[in-house]
């Protein structure tokens, strides 16, 4: 059910929610429950292919609460963890001033690699 909650203006845009949080948990709860029947697998099983609880697999699929740990557990025992890369993608740079922006606080934050000495030959 599509619910326009909330309007406000944010630096020029309009923001709505659609859904309500709790909307969007149930939601999620209902498709672990839909991916665990398709594996064929019992509530049991999958919680403890995930390595959590069965109230806590039971709770995750009845009322979509569980940590995000919890969440990634359920992904991975179920098969589709590559789906969650995609939750967060970076904002549209709107400009290029913006786009060198991001390039920049993503080489600040970017862990650095460390070379490893060269190994020296002992003749």
């Amino acid at each position: 059910m599509a619910r326009k909650l909330a309007e406000s203006n944010h630096k020029g845009h309009i923001w709505t929610m659609l859904h309500t949080p709790s909307e969007i948990a149930a939601d999620l709860g209902r498709r672990i429950q839909h991916r665990r029947l398709a594996m064929n697998l019992t509530q049991v099983d999958a919680a403890s292919r995930a390595g959590v609880s069965y109230r806590t697999w039971r709770r995750l699929e009845a009322e979509g609460k569980a940590s995000i740990d919890d969440l990634v557990r359920a992904a991975v025992a179920l098969r589709c963890e590559q789906d969650l890369f995609v939750l967060f993608p970076e904002p549209v740079a709107s400009s290029m001033d913006a786009l060198l922006e991001q390039k920049r606080i993503t080489e600040r934050t970017a862990p650095k690699r460390r070379r490893r000495a060269a190994s020296r030959a002992t003749s």
